[in-house]
């Protein structure tokens, strides 16, 4: 059985929210998309990515990652049919995490199937703590460390921001693939870099490890953290705990 919170803030400093969130507990599949691009297009384009995942796997008969991997792909698709037809969405593109809940039909624990494309994330958190599941792809992780910059250096390097992937973008499209074990107690949440790059894991951790607070009490704690951080960026969080 899950439980499931979703939640999305513009931040302090935009004026738009470009995030965009699903929580569909009857097709068991949870995402989060952050928008870019000029005007309303970013907004247009998490939207449209993520309604066309979850309209794929609605048509799904089983969970699967080969489905998954195969609808995020077709969504990039979409994104950039969309751009092509209107002027005006030129330059739009996404990136998108989700996860699909999956029970083995050996009888074996319920995962989630992962599918990540840009730098928003998938943590983990259970009694070893908070983990993250998705590797970012972007220039600092996939090119800056690679090359032996340090982390002060690439807090402040001017590529730091730099996304290698993003939904709407380039074709083909590389889709980063995982799975998460759900035993009972297990979190996961999903962010976009309106959290995870505000906010230390220190912060992320505190809030999912209070048990004194529920899953809407938890979301509102890390929204909270972020703004409180200065919040310059969008802010959204999905939290599916076991139980």
């Amino acid at each position: 059985m899950l439980e499931v919170c979703g939640l999305t803030d513009p931040g302090c400093v935009r004026a738009n929210n470009e995030d965009y969130f699903l929580v569909e507990p009857e097709l068991g599949l949870f995402l989060v998309a952050d928008g870019m691009g000029g005007a309303q297009a970013g907004e247009h384009a998490s939207r449209l990515a993520s309604d066309f995942v979850r309209d794929k796997v609605r048509l799904s008969p089983l969970p699967s990652t080969e489905l998954l991997v195969q609808a995020v792909q077709e969504a990039n698709q979409a994104v950039m049919q969309a751009a092509a037809r209107n002027p005006q969405l030129e330059g739009m593109g996404t990136t998108l995490v989700a996860a699909w809940y999956f029970v083995p039909a050996d009888g074996a624990e319920p995962e989630l199937l992962v599918a990540s494309v840009g730098d928003s994330r998938a943590y983990v958190c259970d009694d070893r703590g908070l983990r993250e599941v998705t590797d970012d792809q972007t220039w600092v992780n996939e090119i800056g460390r690679r090359l032996g910059i340090d982390d002060a250096t690439l807090k402040v390097h001017p590529m730091r921001h730099v996304l290698t992937m993003a939904i709407g973008v380039s074709q083909p499209l590389r889709v980063n693939t995982y799975r998460i074990s759900l035993r009972p107690g297990v979190q996961v949440l999903l962010c976009s870099d309106g959290l995870h790059g505000v906010i230390p894991a220190s912060i992320i951790s505190e809030g999912l490890m209070n048990n004194a607070r529920n899953l809407e009490e938890k979301c509102r704690f890390l929204v909270d953290a972020a703004r409180s951080a200065g919040g310059p960026d969008n802010i959204t969080t999905v939290i599916v705990r076991a139980s």
